[in-house]
């Protein structure tokens, strides 16, 4: 997708219903399901983090920033993620918490960002995590600094990517709480992304797709 097209659709964006828990469901593991539909997660002791979809463009199109985490970042070590991180007490929202970490792992300055819209929060159970969306955009073309404790590697992806069906996929994976599991999953350049990085972008997927 072009970059001067995503940006005419913005106004559609910002405007546009979510489908929330109906495109979260589509990339969540069967035992999942019940609980993003009736949200019957113990709320007690959960920690709020925010991630920020950050669009930009390269060479013309239209891409999204994602980040490979490195192996010693906890328990989503080594996996894809969108840049982001914990509510801190000096973030005045949860938008700050998003521009903020988007600097402090990738290297982009906050007031490079015009934030457009929070998306609908993902509970994460093995970190008792419930994370907050928001897509971000950047008119000019960026130079990345990853901070190594975090990030193992940038992926810059082409947003068209993201939108193509056949990037679709199922997978079994050894994870924190299940020696096997079969998940629904993005294969993007060759990486898998699953769990609540997938719904998150499933979301952003289905907005986009409804105001084409």
């Amino acid at each position: 997708m072009d970059f001067p097209v995503f940006l005419k659709y913005i106004p559609k964006i910002e405007k546009e219903t979510l489908p929330a828990v109906e495109a979260h469901i589509k990339m969540a593991s069967l035992d999942r399901i019940s609980s993003l539909i009736d949200k019957s997660y113990d709320r007690d002791g959960l920690r709020n983090a925010a991630v920020m979809m950050l669009v930009y463009p390269k060479n013309t199109k239209a891409y999204l920033a994602l980040i490979l985490r490195n192996a010693s970042t906890g328990i989503h070590s080594s996996q894809v993620a969108l840049p982001g991180g914990k509510v801190e007490p000096e973030d005045i929202n949860l938008a700050t918490t998003a521009l903020r970490e988007t600097f402090e792992e990738i290297g982009v300055l906050p007031e490079r960002i015009q934030v457009i819209k929070a998306f609908s929060e993902v509970y994460i159970p093995p970190s008792r995590f419930l994370v907050f969306p928001f897509l971000g955009v950047c008119l000019s073309e960026l130079i990345f600094d990853p901070s190594p404790d975090e990030v193992a590697k940038m992926i810059e992806l082409p947003l068209e990517d993201l939108m193509d069906d056949t990037n679709l996929t199922n997978v079994e994976l050894k994870t924190s709480y299940a020696d096997e599991i079969e998940v629904p999953a993005f294969d993007l350049q060759g990486h898998i992304v699953w769990g609540a990085t997938a719904m998150i972008l499933n979301e952003l997927k289905e907005t986009i797709k409804r105001v084409l």
